[in-house]
């Protein structure tokens, strides 16, 4: 902005130099030999003028600068075909000494341009009469037309070669009279991978370039691009693979780049003598995802088309792939963990496309492609059965099979584990080996252990026990991995998805080929940089993790852990063929009243079962819909309030994003009550008609709130939907809703439930970090961590008692039966204190301590009270050593 201000007042000089540009200097020379300048080139440095011959001698190396000629008023655009400019190929840029015509490209092949007469514009230019004769030569500075001369010598080669030579690409190649510079392609390549351009756009930049006052008469060698670019692309990948000083052919994957990081057996990997591939520094570790904008068209003549890289890069090979697809039978099957979308939508039939997007593997740590590993997709990704004698075994989706397996023969020799992360692992992982076994087509090294896992970031999304079954802190040799690296690759992948939507096949594939070889490219060029930032952290994570489980070790009775690392070799040993052994790491004490989402599958099934009218099937999927719009009300409420009115710019621009999301969820939620609540309900109905407010579940004064939020008119955080719980009983008899109250109280008891068990976790991991943390904190800067630790864990509290509190004054709406009364009691602030039969089960005066009446509502304690602080101390402890 400094420099900006600095510039305004010197705008009128520079522009009046600008205009200055456009008139001759006063005496016109050419600045070579001092006659009569008439040509001014407007790409040599400093736009020099010329005389016709100066002009003609100086460009014979420069054909492709654009020049203007002085009319006697101003400079008008013309080309270096009228300086008589004349491209000759060999005899270093001279004329050939053979003239017998015997190269005449100007009677057959390629069809002339006409210009219908209305077309041309009033005052025709130079660049609109071409000279006889001339060849359309398209570059990166535009389209021009300039004659070229072939060598004409008896054993001259055929004019394509000459002109391939020189540094052209014909268009065609029996008398060729257009051809592509090597600049342009190369420009449109880098354009494409870096941009996303297509190759319409990209010819319609150099159309405007060429004139920008009347593009559409520059001639129109769009589709002769497109195919001129596949051909280039083909020859630089050949080239830069090596197969330009080999005399066989490529063969699958071989025109792809991987992971230089990665071990490869015979590339990357030098064994010392006490060293062997079983070692986990040798683990190769995939990422398995989906990309559904990657979506492709039926082609229009899937009978005429050319491949010219099939199965060479990373898409697979159509043939082999085909004939999978054609033995796996479709069926639709709905997962039993969360509603994966992944796995979901192999359900939508998608008619109108040829394939739905693309699947396949990439390394998990680097982010590297794998070659031949990419997949289409028909129908999401897809499910397949296959019926056994005397059951029926799940088929997982076959697109990923094929995409694993063939991952998993890539330089892969010697190799004895692999990890793979897919965000569906719990589902996709539990027939795979039998489907691998049973197929012709899907080939793995039988030595190969594959051991499942799911990345921190989408875990948080599934079962809790699929957290300690999945994530990789709990995999030996495998540490911390988010497993959504994949998700970077398909953002710099879908620059090209919208163009590459409705190319034929092979020409899709090519360039999702070229884009995928340039990411992994780009990964290699700059992965020294990235390896070094990363050993810094992990190495001062070692540090920080390590003190944190001395911390922990020191205070932990050893017969305690003698028993504690047992069951965890026990528990890894047979993860395998067990992920559920992985339980360990959880807190194990009996549930026993059901939760949220057992409830809501419960209630679903039982509607499935009694064929109940489509108003009513999924109304407690829409109920649980309406009960996680409220707990993010709280949430949103609570950190609102937290930041204050001393919030910043960042800060104030998440709450918006915030606000967005949950009004849309509203917004959604609210229509869809017409169909589950009938005609007796109105969706525009005031707020101050429903018999309830947010504010009163919270213990801060209202006041407080309306002063950080005079920004915001219409906060959705205080917004009432219209569950039957809001409207009231009285009110859903009216509507003919009434069914619909034992629905949702069965869904406050498992919210209610959720949150009581939520509320003990945060409660004994707040005991465990003040007996291990915050006590031992020996610095300051220990001791800031220590208690900014215990902050969030105390958030978390405040979040689970608030969804309590808003559940339970929700159930009693609904007229409770004396069970539940009895059952849910009212939450107390001094409640949430951290018990010493918590905290500290070896401190005095512990037997007159009782704990509050939540610590026995869900759990079969089975012991004294201590137990409990054992079990969580127990769990943290394997964690942190973990």
């Amino acid at each position: 902005n400094d420099y900006l201000r600095q510039w305004l007042p010197r705008q009128e000089s520079y522009l009046h130099h600008l205009l200055d540009r456009e008139a001759p200097p006063e005496d016109r020379r050419c600045i070579i030999c001092e006659q009569d300048g008439v040509y001014k080139c407007q790409d040599c440095l400093g736009e020099p003028l010329y005389c016709t011959g100066c002009c003609r001698s100086q460009h014979r190396s420069n054909p492709f600068h654009w020049i203007s000629q002085w009319n006697g008023r101003f400079f008008e655009r013309s080309c270096l075909a009228h300086v008589g400019l004349i491209i000759h190929l060999g005899h270093d840029g001279k004329q050939c000494p053979e003239v017998t015509d015997r190269w005449n490209l100007f009677e057959e092949d390629e069809p002339e341009d006409l210009l219908e007469p209305e077309d041309l514009p009033f005052v025709s230019g130079p660049e609109f009469q071409p000279k006889e004769n001339t060849m359309v030569i398209v570059d990166k500075s535009g389209v021009h037309r300039l004659e070229i001369r072939c060598c004409e010598c008896p054993n001259a080669m055929s004019p394509d070669i000459q002109m391939f030579r020189h540094g052209f690409f014909p268009a065609s190649f029996n008398r060729p009279k257009t051809v592509f510079t090597f600049r342009v392609l190369n420009d449109f390549l880098l354009d494409s991978l870096e941009c996303g351009t297509s190759a319409m756009n990209y010819y319609s930049k150099l159309r405007r370039m060429t004139s920008s006052m009347f593009p559409h008469l520059v001639p129109d060698r769009y589709r002769e691009l497109m195919r001129v670019a596949r051909q280039w692309r083909q020859l630089k990948t050949m080239k830069w693979h090596g197969f330009g000083h080999r005399s066989d052919n490529p063969s699958t994957g071989e025109l792809a780049l991987f992971c230089p990081a990665c071990p490869q057996p015979g590339i990357n990997v030098l064994l010392s003598e006490d060293e062997s591939l079983d070692d986990w520094k040798y683990t190769r570790s995939f990422v398995m995802d989906g990309n559904f904008k990657a979506e492709h068209l039926h082609p229009i003549k899937p009978f005429d088309e050319v491949w010219l890289s099939d199965g060479l890069g990373f898409m697979v090979g159509k043939d082999r792939y085909k004939m999978h697809l054609a033995e796996a039978a479709d069926t639709v099957e709905k997962s039993s963990c969360n509603n994966h979308r992944a796995v979901n939508q192999a359900n939508a039939a998608r008619h109108k496309l040829e394939s739905t997007g693309i699947g396949g593997v990439a390394c998990a740590r680097h982010g590297c492609f794998v070659p031949h590993s990419m997949v289409d997709f028909q129908k999401g990704e897809r499910q397949a059965t296959s019926t056994i004698p005397h059951s029926r075994v799940n088929h997982g989706q076959m697109n990923m099979d094929y995409a694993l397996c063939e991952a998993s023969r890539h330089n892969m020799e010697g190799i004895t584990r692999a990890v793979t992360f897919y965000d569906i692992n719990c589902q996709y992982n539990k027939h795979f080996r039998v489907r691998v076994d049973r197929s012709r087509f899907l080939d793995m090294a039988p030595q190969l252990t594959i051991i499942p896992g799911i990345g921190l970031w989408h875990i948080h999304g599934h079962q809790d026990s699929c957290y300690v079954r999945y994530a990789s802190n709990f995999i030996e040799g495998i540490g911390r991995i988010d497993g959504e690296i994949m998700e970077t690759l398909w953002a710099r992948l879908n620059l090209i998805s919208p163009a590459a939507r409705g190319m034929s096949s092979p020409h899709r594939k090519e360039c999702l080929d070229y884009q995928m070889n340039d990411s992994n490219f780009c990964k290699m060029i700059r992965m020294k940089r990235t390896l070094c930032r990363k050993y810094k952290l992990a190495r001062n994570g070692i540090s920080e993790s390590g003190k944190a489980f001395d911390r922990l070790d020191e205070a932990a009775p050893s017969h305690l852990k003698t028993e504690w690392l047992a069951r965890e070799r026990i528990a890894q040993s047979s993860r395998l063929n067990d992920p559920a052994a992985m339980d360990e790491y959880e807190i194990n004490i009996k549930r026993v009243p059901p939760s949220k989402k057992e409830i809501e599958l419960r209630l679903l099934e039982e509607g499935n079962a009694r064929n109940a009218a489509p108003s009513r099937r999924s109304v407690a999927m829409w109920i649980s819909t309406g009960l996680a719009i409220e707990e993010a009300q709280i949430a949103l409420l609570i950190e609102v309030r937290r930041i204050g009115r001393r919030s910043t710019e960042t800060q104030r621009l998440d709450i918006a994003r915030q606000r967005d999301r949950l009004q849309g969820q509203i917004d959604g939620f609210a229509w869809s009550a017409l169909t589950h609540l009938g005609e007796g309900f109105d969706a525009d109905d005031e707020p101050e008609d429903l018999n309830v407010d947010i504010l009163d579940d919270l213990d801060d004064d209202p006041a407080d709130f309306t002063e950080t939020s005079h920004t915001w008119t219409n906060s959705p955080e205080l917004t009432v939907i219209p569950l039957p719980s809001n409207l009231g009983v009285d009110r859903c008899r009216r509507c003919m809703a009434e069914d619909l109250i034992p629905l949702e109280m069965s869904l406050r008891e498992g919210q209610a439930n959720d949150a009581l068990h939520n509320l003990r976790i945060y409660l004994c991991n707040k005991a465990i970090l003040f007996r291990t943390t915050v006590r031992q904190a020996k610095s300051q800067a220990l001791k800031t961590r220590a208690w900014s630790q215990v902050t969030s864990v105390q958030q978390a509290v405040s979040l689970h008692a608030s969804i309590y509190t808003k559940t339970r004054k929700q159930m009693m709406k609904l007229e409770p039966g004396q069970d539940q009364l009895q059952k849910y009691k009212p939450l107390l602030r001094e409640q949430l204190k951290i018990s010493t039969a918590v905290g500290d089960p070896n401190a005095r005066g512990q037997r007159n301590e009782s704990l509050a009446w939540f610590w026995s509502v869900e759990v079969d304690l089975g012991g004294p009270d201590q137990l409990w602080n054992e079990e969580f101390y127990r769990v943290h402890w394997l964690r942190a050593k973990a």
